[in-house]
């Protein structure tokens, strides 16, 4: 812990070194800045996560927001989103806001840390896969993943996945460099073979035990059939009174959007979709 202390120090005063490689325009500093002062006037028993999640709502789902540059750079982008960028931002937002850190630059560190192993901005470190990203940002200390009690977590998932290297025309800036191939490569072998508990999406109920074990605020990582992938959707937990819903950046609905249909309708529409993570935000 006190190693994990001195790097996030150290990571931290590197941040006007690093300004100059954040890709921003001044709408979403004016945002970002709006909404941690809007942050301050919250009651202390606000749901500080999904204050930030519904406050994004609205915004343009576009995809790959992060692969259209030359070369890798923090993208801070708050007017198109996708599944992954919404939480990112989600997450900043709201670490700013529980740690008491009001300005743009320390939004900009907590983005690069959540989105960049050791916070290193490289397109090799950007942890492309969900299931990295958990960790990494559980060793920071931002996340941990909920896997009991059995049940609800029934389910347990084995990882093969291979989707970046097997594909990386799907990936713009993979596909300009292909030598950075086998550095995705070998971080896919070293995620290979681990196994992960989740919520089968048939048996997610509005019952006292869900509500207990998934939190509004918690983020839901849907795991998918499709081969080498580990998961497919992300997004925010919201309780309503029917149920669990889904805050997310919806390709479908081509905005960000706290689903309207309960979270387990919504994903036996999608037949590859096969269940939930849970990743609690600290």
């Amino acid at each position: 812990m006190k190693h994990l202390s001195v790097l996030i120090a150290a990571i931290w005063m590197t941040c006007p070194v690093l300004a100059q490689e954040i890709q921003y325009t001044k709408t979403d500093s004016v945002k970002v800045a709006r909404l941690l002062q809007q942050a301050q006037k919250l009651d202390s028993a606000e749901n500080v996560v999904v204050y930030f999640a519904r406050e994004l709502k609205g915004i343009p789902y576009v995809a790959k927001t992060l692969e259209k540059n030359e070369t890798e750079k923090l993208v801070v982008n708050l007017r198109q989103l996708d599944c992954t960028t919404y939480v990112e931002n989600v997450l900043a937002l709201s670490l700013c806001a529980k740690n008491s850190r009001k300005r743009f630059e320390d939004f900009c560190t907590y983005l690069r840390l959540i989105r960049y192993r050791n916070g290193e901005v490289s397109y090799i470190n950007r942890l492309h896969y969900f299931t990295e990203w958990i960790a990494d940002n559980t060793r920071m200390g931002y996340v941990a993943e909920v896997q009991d009690p059995d049940p609800p977590f029934t389910g347990l998932q084995k990882l093969m996945i291979n989707y970046m290297s097997t594909y990386p025309q799907y990936y713009p800036m993979l596909q300009k460099n292909p030598a950075w191939i086998k550095g995705i490569k070998a971080m896919e072998d070293e995620l290979n073979g681990k196994e992960y508990r989740y919520i089968p999406k048939n048996e997610i109920a509005n019952t006292a035990i869900y509500r207990e074990t998934i939190r509004s605020g918690d983020i839901i990582a849907i795991i998918t059939s499709r081969k080498g992938l580990d998961t497919s959707h992300i997004g925010i937990a919201v309780w309503h009174k029917d149920g669990l819903h889904l805050l997310n950046a919806s390709s479908i609905r081509h905005k960000v959007v706290e689903e309207p249909m309960l979270l387990r309708t919504y994903m036996n529409r999608h037949p590859s979709q096969v269940g939930i993570r849970i990743i609690r935000i600290r």
